[in-house]
């Protein structure tokens, strides 16, 4: 017992001298939001959260783990930005939402988070400066890109400011036992994603696509007990309508993850880290060849496209544009010299923005 008075007596210590250093690094992010206030500069900057990270993992000799250590670090940058100037991040679905828990887990706890029932709304209101920035799922590992919001980017000058993953899970969710439920409520792509766990553990029983798997939470505690109700969502939701959970992980892919991108206005934009991606979009001409001759600059240049996706232009039939994302950064000369050759060979074309890569999955 000695020995133990003694190690907690030296932890007691330590933790004086992290609150100690704690505030006087507190009172130094207060001078930075001064000399922000003064020149403009935005509070949020991705490039330096991917320094300060990269810092960290080179400091770290263990036994905490990297993950852990970003984590405890998002806090205190978190409570930074509050000394600042406080954040508002503007997400898609309420609390409980995936959204939800992707803006919590990348901007922490010290920011205020408003909530909208779409993603093209999280565009508006970042717009309309209601909100500093924004975050919406762009493309989810098991089901491709988010359409709303590929679609909302023809619409706005924001532009992609960072990037984030979230490894998701899925459970079933209902007041009702399992045995007993006869309709189940969740988001379209959710019911994608658990397609083979539902046929072969809840035959028969009818599917009921909402808006948002909060949403859905919410219709199966407002439901009778004899309507059979539950829902599908993450253990948040069900924490936060007090759902008791029937089944966990009944997602098909086990590596499931949905990428989640942070929108903001263009002054925002992240610097080179040595470690980026750039997204964009182009349309082609109407003639033989016209893709290969977009995509030939960035093989020439031995540029990775880590991703091409195709939407209608809405402008008129059958015109189509194509979403890349591409490894590197635009400032990046090679790249730059390739989006030039790109852009004679296209009808339109507009870099959504160059920002940090995510690395991995903030929940891991």
């Amino acid at each position: 017992m000695s020995d133990l008075g003694e190690l907690r007596q030296q932890i007691d210590g330590i933790d004086q001298e992290l609150v100690r250093l704690l505030n006087q690094r507190a009172e130094l992010a207060r001078e930075v939001g001064k000399t922000k206030a003064h020149s403009g500069g935005p509070i949020f900057v991705p490039h330096r959260e991917h320094e300060v990270f990269v810092k960290l993992g080179a400091l770290n000799h263990g036994p905490l783990p990297d993950a852990a250590l970003r984590a405890i670090w998002r806090e205190i940058m978190s409570a930074s930005f509050a000394l600042e100037r406080p954040l508002t991040i503007c997400h898609f679905g309420q609390q409980g939402a995936f959204t939800h828990l992707a803006a919590r887990l990348k901007f922490g706890e010290s920011v205020t988070y408003t909530h909208v029932e779409s993603i093209a709304t999280v565009f508006s209101e970042v717009e309309k400066g209601h909100a500093d920035y924004g975050v919406v799922p762009i493309e989810n590992s098991t089901d491709g890109a988010i359409t709303d919001t590929i679609d909302a980017f023809l619409a706005t000058h924001l532009r992609i400011i960072n990037e984030l993953h979230l490894r998701v899970r899925h459970h079933l969710m209902s007041k009702v036992p399992r045995d007993q439920v006869r309709r189940i409520y969740s988001r379209h792509t959710v019911f994608g994603q658990c397609r083979n766990w539902l046929a072969a553990n809840m035959p028969g029983v009818e599917l009921v696509e909402l808006v948002s798997t909060t949403k859905a939470a919410e219709r199966a505690v407002e439901a009778d007990l004899a309507e059979g109700a539950a829902a599908i969502g993450n253990s948040e939701a069900a924490t936060a309508f007090s759902l008791p959970l029937l089944a966990s992980d009944i997602q098909d892919n086990p590596n499931n993850i949905t990428r989640f991108v942070v929108i903001g206005t263009p002054e925002r934009a992240a610097q080179p880290t040595g470690s980026d991606k750039t997204s964009l979009f182009f349309g082609v001409q109407d003639r033989p060849g016209a893709l290969y001759d977009c995509l030939l600059p960035f093989h020439r240049s031995g540029i990775n496209l880590g991703r091409i996706e195709s939407r209608p232009s809405r402008r008129r039939p059958w015109e189509y544009l194509f979403f890349i994302d591409l490894i590197g950064h635009q400032r990046d000369p090679t790249i730059q010299a390739a989006i030039q050759e790109l852009s004679r060979n296209t009808s339109t074309c507009e870099v959504l923005g160059s920002y940090p890569r995510a690395e991995q999955p903030l929940n891991e």
